[in-house]
């Protein structure tokens, strides 16, 4: 009971992928690559999350004891005025110490926060659209194989084909053959063909059952089925997901010289300072007694980081450089691109020409097949003519198969080419 509830929990998962699109989809979702984007997502959020935060108090605790080689101390003349008087002025003790904490709160950083959480973002963004680009290239790979699966299988059904077609011409010369009308050699000659031919399907099927296995673990799902798509037209727009690493790249350069004239701004903050310890800040009062003392401190602060112009210049320069080296590798995919897509259109006509004369070529042969078995049967020819008559019209079948799916095979590469 245990083991069939077991099975009906994963048998949504065993699902069999029929078509392309449907292996392109599991294979992506199947990606160890897929989890990277959660992993951007996170870590994007908690860096936005910690930059937030600085505009929270910054709390200083500090603790601090000194030992001093001079300390401020009244003049002797004053010194002996004073004992004279019934005053004993000790002085401040070389040892000090004080226990104390620091309260700072930003009121004004220039822009400075907000545009390092805009950077964050970005960055965030850039490393999405570089993983998406990395994903794509697994829809190439899904194809090579869901394609060469098909080949695999039109062979197999040629092979079979053949197998049938030698085994009927088989039949008929080992009736010939019990008529004294065509020597046992002949039989011989067509069973060892007929044997080629199933030794063929065994290395076929083994390469098929190679190639399931392979395309099953890299979707994810049981491919057990496939089927041709349809010749489908393709778009020459290009939708690539490199366009969006490029446009992100752009808006990151954005954020950047945003934090960077941030960067300028003064920024104003108010702070508040105490600390228990010897001396305070009545200096007069710890000369006469060295006691600890609380002390306390508030303000406010405005500061302006003058050294950021030195460099600003060069930083805003080179953030143009960045802009133009995004836009630099923009036109040399483009470029490629469009190569790619001319080659791909040439296959796909190159092909189409050759699938038009197929049918014709496939359509000689057998006639020429058939004629050769009526001239067998009549002793015109030998069994040698006969076999390879009967070989080159598989090899015509096995071409026009060939021709098919490397045109289809061409189609979908250019889908995935401008992301179609």
């Amino acid at each position: 009971m245990r083991r069939l509830i077991w099975a009906l929990l994963l048998l949504p998962m065993m699902v069999q992928a029929q078509t392309l699109e449907e292996c392109q989809r599991a294979a992506e979702k199947n990606y160890p690559l897929i989890r990277k984007y959660s992993l951007i997502e996170k870590t994007t959020d908690l860096t936005v999350a910690n930059i937030q935060k600085g505009w929270l108090p910054q709390v200083t605790a500090t603790a601090q004891a000194t030992y001093q080689s001079d300390v401020p101390a009244w003049p002797d003349a004053m010194g002996t005025m004073l004992q004279q008087m019934g005053l004993d002025m000790k002085g401040l003790k070389k040892d000090q110490y004080r226990v104390g904490i620091d309260v700072q709160q930003m009121v004004f950083d220039g822009g400075v926060i907000s545009s390092q959480k805009q950077l964050a973002r970005e960055q965030g963004l850039v490393q999405a659209a570089q993983t998406e680009v990395d994903l794509y290239h697994v829809r190439k790979r899904v194809n090579e194989m869901y394609f060469s699966l098909l080949l695999l299988n039109d062979q197999l059904q040629l092979n079979q084909d053949l197998q049938q077609l030698l085994a009927g011409n088989e039949k008929k010369l080992s009736s010939m053959v019990k008529s004294g009308v065509a020597a046992e050699s002949d039989l011989k000659n067509v069973k060892a063909e007929r044997l080629n031919a199933v030794q063929q399907a065994t290395s076929l099927e083994s390469q098929k059952r190679m190639l399931q296995t392979m395309l099953s673990t890299f979707c994810g799902i049981e491919v057990s089925n496939v089927q041709k798509p349809p010749v489908a037209d393709v778009s020459s727009n290009n939708n690539r997901p490199e366009m969006h690493l490029f446009d992100s790249q752009l808006r990151l350069a954005n954020a950047q010289e945003k934090a960077l004239h941030a960067a300028l701004m003064p920024k104003l903050g108010i702070f508040a300072q105490g600390f228990y310890g010897y001396p305070g800040y009545n200096m007069f009062e710890d000369m006469m007694r060295h006691d600890w003392s609380l002390n306390g401190m508030v303000g406010a602060r405005l500061t302006w980081n003058i050294g950021a112009l030195y460099t600003h210049k060069n930083d805003k320069a080179k953030i143009q450089l960045q802009r133009d080296l995004t836009e630099n590798n923009r036109d040399v995919f483009l470029f490629n691109n469009r190569l790619e897509q001319i080659q791909q259109d040439e296959s796909i006509t190159r092909y189409r020409q050759m699938m038009a004369e197929d049918n014709e070529i496939i359509t000689l042969r057998s006639a020429v097949r058939k004629a050769a078995e009526s001239k067998l049967s009549h002793g015109i020819i030998d069994i040698n003519d006969l076999v390879r008559e009967i070989n080159q019209e598989n090899a015509a079948k096995v071409q026009q198969s060939m021709h098919e799916i490397e045109m289809l095979r061409q189609i979908y590469d250019k889908k995935i080419t401008v992301n179609d």
